[in-house]
């Protein structure tokens, strides 16, 4: 009997550990992500002036990126969190699945 709780002991163990390893990628990649959307706003706004200098297609920079380029980093933005999560998602099954008495 102590041999049962101790496993159910240890695998309660590992699965804290994933959760915990998971949440840690999970909350790195969102401020990773947000990071870049703000970098993506403000700059453009900040450094309009500066970017004005610059055309794309005849347009000025500035208007390029608020009216077509941060529209594009925001989908880039949402791609990247789709593909880094489902590879995460992946690898938190893979290390419940590993455990020993993991899930099926």
């Amino acid at each position: 009997m102590p041999t049962a709780l101790g496993s159910l002991a240890e695998q309660r163990r590992r699965l804290v550990a994933a959760r915990r390893i998971h949440w840690r990628r999970t909350r790195r990649l969102t401020a990773i992500l947000l990071l870049v959307w703000l970098a993506t706003g403000f700059c453009t706004v900040f450094f309009a002036r500066e970017l004005a200098a610059w055309s794309l297609g005849g347009w000025p920079l500035p208007f390029y990126l608020a009216a077509q380029g941060a529209s594009l980093v925001y989908l880039a933005i949402l791609g990247v969190y789709v593909l880094a999560m489902r590879r995460a998602d992946r690898r938190f099954l893979a290390l419940l699945k590993a455990a020993p008495g993991g899930t099926s």
